[in-house]
């Protein structure tokens, strides 16, 4: 019996060592200001400050960048970096895996604003492709509508950490030709009422959060439009 590793194990454990150095540079630069605007630093500093060489330094800068993890200009004859939001979602990725390794799941609580939708939610939570699936998965079946919540500030920044959650899944499906995406439902309680956020793989309203709930939200908590909303969702 051969005592090989299998092909293609050594080019995966490199990447992986490689994306490991990536994300300490991506840290080094965030906790140096980077994560807010750009900051004035040369790659051999950025080696420096992670203990590699200058070359090693300009390989992972190189990778962040053409990932769209980190930005590079020149102000005069100074190099500039700033972490963009795709880098910082990267971080916020390492945080939660250390985060539910030590602590379990996560747990944050929101306040926002109720705003209407557009009445796409209905249309969905209509479509028997995703209708059979939630009392399985959820326990219950939604009622055909969705609350919308508006985030700001600090608790868009907090629910951000959300998108790395583990959740309950709703698996997308085709039908009448077209293709509808999957997305992760997260328990939740929307002013101490028991539902789930639904967030969808694909969304365009990243300040929107989308709740589901057994029950009509609006008329049973009799809510309305720009009122204060307090929610808690905790990871599965």
């Amino acid at each position: 019996m051969s005592d090989a590793a299998p092909r293609g194990s050594a080019p995966r454990a490199r990447r992986r060592r490689s994306r490991s150095e990536e994300l300490r540079v991506l840290r080094v630069l965030a906790s140096a200001g980077a994560d807010r605007a750009s900051i004035p630093i040369t790659s051999l500093e950025v080696g420096e400050r992670v203990g590699a060489s200058q070359q090693a330094a300009d390989r992972h800068l190189l990778a962040l960048e053409r990932a769209g993890e980190i930005a590079r200009a020149r102000v005069g004859r100074r190099p500039t970096i700033a972490v963009t939001p795709a880098g910082l979602d990267a971080l916020r990725a390492e945080y939660m895996s250390y985060r539910r390794l030590f602590e379990g799941p996560a747990r944050v609580e929101l306040a926002g604003i109720l705003v209407s939708g557009l009445g796409e939610g209905r249309y969905y939570l209509s479509q028997p492709g995703y209708a059979s699936q939630f009392p399985a998965r959820l326990g219950y079946a939604p009622y055909p509508g969705t609350l919308n919540v508006k985030l700001e500030g600090e608790a868009l920044r907090r629910a951000a950490l959300v998108r790395h959650w583990n959740g309950i899944r709703i698996d997308g499906f085709q039908a009448s030709g077209r293709t509808f995406g999957g997305a992760t439902c997260i328990p939740s309680l929307i002013q101490g009422s028991p539902g789930h956020l639904i967030r969808p793989d694909r969304t365009h309203y990243a300040d929107v959060l989308e709740f589901v709930a057994p029950i009509c939200l609006r008329e049973t908590l009799g809510l309305a439009d720009q009122q204060p909303i307090s929610l808690t969702l905790e990871e599965s």
